[in-house]
């Protein structure tokens, strides 16, 4: 039961990010591109409340991981976050905005990704819940950093360049 939960889980998270994407290639960005961070903020508060609890779970004390695991999780996120990064590109338009530009790879990366995560995830089962929370939350974190960062120096340079 669990496992079909999970699944569908992914499955909902997977079509949730092509209709953004779809919808988003249909609007110019505007806002100075601070849409493209604002992101991290949201997540950056979610995975420190989620921290915060995993910390406070009565009867259970909590540690970290090892460091290794955590250069692991974050390695992997950095590898991720390229990945991600260098599918991402804009362009300006005949009206002069700047748009994101389709990418038709886009869906085999994100595929891929959470494939490799569900992967990960079956490997490492047997690892402490909140251990293997802390580990996923940092890579997600770090790989959305560096997309979402990289994403905004990317649309600054051509809104730039369209001026």
């Amino acid at each position: 039961m669990v496992q079909l939960a999970t699944v569908l889980f992914v499955i909902i998270i997977i079509a949730l990010i092509f209709w953004f994407r779809m919808k988003k290639g249909n609007r110019p960005i505007k806002g100075g591109g601070f849409g493209i961070i604002l992101p991290l903020v949201i997540i950056a508060v979610i995975f420190s409340f989620s921290i915060s609890q995993l910390m406070h779970i009565p009867g259970k004390p909590f540690h970290l991981p090892a460091v290794w695991e955590l250069a692991i999780a974050g390695l992997l996120g950095a590898v991720f976050g390229v990945i991600m990064l260098s599918q991402t590109a804009y362009e300006i338009r005949e009206d002069g905005f700047v748009y994101s530009k389709r990418n038709k790879n886009f869906k085999y990366v994100i595929i891929a990704i959470i494939a490799i995560r569900i992967v990960l995830s079956q490997y490492f089962k047997n690892i402490d819940a909140a251990e293997f929370a802390v580990l996923t939350m940092e890579l997600a974190f770090v790989y959305l950093c560096i997309w979402r960062i990289g994403s905004f120096v990317k649309y600054r340079k051509i809104s730039r360049s369209g001026l």
